[in-house]
């Protein structure tokens, strides 16, 4: 029965998502960049679907997980920040899926807050590298006091050569489970077919890694930041990033940043090599010939553009990121223009379960399925982003549209970007010529789309909520959210309950073949 899971491509597919963290799609070879060395992603980008402009919808990890799993916008859902719960009751792709006859599994980070760590997952295989309480909820109303847990410059002016980093046994430890889990499914009698997200931390900072992944890259390849401080000219809201990232508490230097991007792209090659291992094992495993993978990031990196660091804005660096779509027997490799984003995820793969048919959502979600683009659809796309995390004091929002990229925040000037002409995003039309007429249609339509002095209280209201729980919670008897994954080691291996020569027949794959 193993040896038929993976063989037919009209059987409904498998689903593997592999995901990066912090990953700018500008660092992969398949964007365009020249310096980044990842063989495996190449591969899938080949051979599969390239969504050239794909998005996230809030460039930070919790808001932008959410989103992806929900396929709905944090003033939908009310997950802002990196320490907002995560309704339970609002259906995630694995719900719709798991209800579909699907097993769902997640290994590695999902940044979940709250008591639900599973969010429709049957399986769950690590658990998370970040905290699950609400410890990093960010205060709007004392905006220049620096809470102790936001990012700082440490990254960039320590980056380098290491032997081993906490994020490294964590990607090693999923990268492992993930492995083995695809291994057991080919082994046991359970015929469902499976989606299984593989969650990675790589290549998040701190900017540090160790050999051979350092060593893959020469001082005199790394490329340096296209655009700096000065070029990208006044902003207040980089001015409020770099304050939230204390980046005048430091100085530094070229080799710091040289350093930084450096170890940056050892960590994709880092990445990209267990995407590889994981691809070797659904290959070895017989399920790759009915397999959808998916390569996504939660977000991007400014890696020094701008003279910013990090995610926390709507520039091209924190925002954009890689979106891969690989099934040989289904879709034939083409690149799709059109503006896509993570909200997009859900009703995708919805519909890949349902055959090509959505189902009758619980939930309304706000985005629309990519099949008919991995067919080979393309048009002028859709983008809608949220921000309302650190590092602003009232709600950003973002359009992106065709080649047209709106920018709002009710304390900040409007940004209006042409990216045909601009991809830099150095030319802001709305200084330039605020009567141009795109403009005066997308400020039109976000002053219709968002009630920003509502959402902007009800942001304020969660801060609040959330503080007064998490110094409560602190107190006392203090009883853990973080997700402890079990090991039943009486049912592992070989024990005595067992029958030997049933357990051995059961563990091997491919199974011997009964001869005549």
């Amino acid at each position: 029965m193993a040896m038929q899971k993976g063989l037919s491509v009209t059987q409904r597919p498998n689903i593997l998502i592999l995901m990066a963290d912090q990953m700018t799609a500008g660092a992969l070879p398949a964007y365009g960049n020249t310096v980044a060395k990842t063989p495996h992603l190449d591969r899938l980008a080949a051979e599969g679907v390239i969504f050239d402009a794909a998005y996230c919808n809030s460039p930070l990890c919790a808001p932008s997980r959410a989103i992806l799993m929900s396929g709905r916008l944090p003033s939908s859902t009310g997950a802002y920040d990196n320490a907002v719960e995560f309704p339970s009751q609002s259906p995630t792709f694995a719900h719709y899926l798991r209800a579909a006859g699907y097993r769902t599994i997640l290994a590695g980070k999902m940044h979940f807050c709250g008591p639900d760590q599973l969010h429709g997952f049957e399986e769950r295989l690590t658990t998370d590298i970040y905290p699950a309480d609400f410890g990093w909820t960010p205060d709007w109303t004392h905006f220049d006091t620096r809470l102790d847990w936001y990012h700082n410059m440490d990254s960039v002016t320590q980056a380098g050569r290491c032997v081993r980093t906490n994020q490294m046994d964590f990607d090693d430890e999923v990268g492992f489970a993930a492995r083995q889990k695809i291994y057991d499914m080919a082994r046991d009698k359970d015929d469902r077919p499976f989606c299984m997200i593989v969650s990675m931390t790589h290549p998040h900072d701190p900017f540090t890694m160790a050999d051979p992944y350092w060593s893959r890259y020469a001082e005199a390849e790394i490329d340096m930041p296209k655009v700096d401080a000065a070029a990208a000219g006044n902003d207040p809201h980089a001015d409020r990033l770099r304050h939230v990232c204390a980046q005048d508490a430091q100085t530094i230097t070229e080799q710091n940043v040289r350093d930084a991007r450096h170890a940056y792209y050892a960590a994709c090659s880092y990445f990209d090599d267990h995407v590889g291992s994981i691809m070797g094992a659904l290959r070895d495993s017989e399920f790759a010939d009915n397999t959808i993978t998916i390569v996504i990031a939660d977000h991007g990196e400014m890696l020094g553009e701008r003279g910013l660091w990090f995610k926390m804005n709507f520039y091209e660096g924190a925002s954009r990121i890689p979106l891969i779509m690989h099934a040989p027997g289904r879709f034939q490799p083409h690149r799709v223009a059109a503006p896509v984003s993570l909200v997009d995820i859900l009703p995708t793969l919805a519909a890949v379960a349902g055959g090509g048919q959505e189902p009758d959502y619980a939930t309304d979600h706000d985005g629309r399925s990519l099949l008919p683009y991995a067919m080979g659809a393309d048009d002028a796309g859709d983008v809608i982003g949220e921000y309302c995390a650190e590092g602003v004091v009232a709600p950003m929002v973002m359009i992106r549209r065709g080649v047209l990229k709106y920018i709002h925040c009710p304390t900040d000037p409007d940004r209006f970007y042409d990216l045909s002409k601009d991809p830099l995003e150095l030319d802001n039309i709305a200084a330039r010529d605020p009567d141009d007429a795109r403009l005066v249609a997308m400020r039109a339509e976000a002053a219709t789309r968002w009630d920003l002095p509502s959402l902007h209280a009800q942001v304020l209201a969660s801060q609040k909520r959330r503080h007064l729980v998490s110094r409560a919670l602190q107190k006392g008897q203090q009883t853990s959210w973080d997700f402890q994954p079990v090991r039943d080691a009486s049912q592992m291996y070989m024990r005595n309950h067992m029958k030997l020569d049933d357990l051995e027949a059961m563990a091997r794959f491919p199974p011997v073949a009964a001869r005549d």
